[in-house]
């Protein structure tokens, strides 16, 4: 069984439709998927309803931005099989909230600079629940001012380093902040993408905080990471998990549907981690009752 457990789509910052990326993803061969569009967990009954009417089995996720003050990186935690979906709602508005806000003045500045009007801009973010940096650069796109999403412009108007960015903050959650919400709602919290926005080196600080596991199958670990985070989570008894981070056309990197999974063995773990943990929990239950009575 191939299941890739990390996909956008057009809900936030992916170019294909739900229903489309369920069809590519069959297509495929691959029957297992979990879309984890950023702080949106609108599509998680759409997807598991469709997913059905092609036999794609769609995991509920959703990938939580957050940020790391103390050493100043973005961190991004999946959650995975929330039992209370619902209760994610409040972190993810208030990220969205900020996140158009920024989206907004970046939109403004840049059709201040080149002919384009605000306008034409949000009709790339059709379908999104939000504006994205994608949206802006495929506006410019259509407008002649390049021909790739990623490419020199996009460093010039959205790179830290650029004297001619247009960036304007957006305020995330604090890592413990979402795996708490996540733990709250009853479901998984694994480190997404840790070699991308390099937080492998604070992996043992978010273990403390309560880590379930870890994506240690992506396009943005190098090989040696890999490695090297298998054999973390396997010493710390995490889950390990997979995924291609799909966003179509509006991917950073060039990967298809399946193109990084989640083994068969990691996906059984994942699906019965939590029916294991409570078993924990009422054997530990159990055990100080019986350590109390015989005092």
């Amino acid at each position: 069984m191939a299941a890739d457990l990390h996909c956008h789509t057009k809900l936030s910052d992916g170019s294909v439709g739900i229903e489309d990326l369920i069809v590519i993803a069959q297509k495929s061969g691959i029957d297992t998927i979990a879309i984890t569009d950023h702080d949106c967990v609108a599509g998680t009954v759409r997807g598991q309803v469709i997913g059905k009417r092609y036999g794609v089995t769609v995991i509920p996720g959703v990938e939580i931005s957050a940020f790391d003050q103390e050493c100043g990186k973005k961190v991004h935690i999946l959650s995975y099989l929330a039992d209370a979906p619902d209760r994610l709602e409040g972190i993810c508005k208030r990220t969205s909230v900020s996140r158009k806000r920024a989206g907004q003045i970046m939109m403004l500045k840049v059709a201040a600079r080149f002919p384009i009007t605000s306008e034409f801009i949000i009709s790339h973010a059709s379908g999104s629940t939000n504006l994205f940096t994608q949206h802006i650069m495929h506006a410019l796109m259509d407008a002649g001012y390049t021909d790739r999403i990623f490419g020199d412009l996009y460093k010039a108007l959205f790179s830290h380093n650029s004297e001619t960015n247009v960036l304007a903050p957006t305020k995330y959650p604090s890592v413990q902040e979402a795996i708490d919400e996540i733990h709250g709602a009853g479901g998984i919290a694994i480190l997404a993408h840790p070699g991308k926005f390099g937080n492998i080196e604070d992996i043992d600080k978010y273990i403390e905080m309560g880590i379930d596991g870890i994506e240690v199958w992506s396009p943005h670990n190098t090989e040696e990471q890999t490695e090297a985070l298998i054999a973390k989570c396997k010493k710390e008894k995490l889950l390990t998990t997979g995924g291609s981070d799909f966003h179509g056309t509006y991917g950073d990197h060039t990967v298809t549907i399946g193109g990084y999974c989640t083994p068969q063995d990691s996906l059984e773990k994942l699906m019965g981690y939590k029916a294991k943990k409570k078993r924990a929990q009422r054997k530990a239950e159990k055990e100080a009752a019986a350590a109390a009575v015989a005092k």
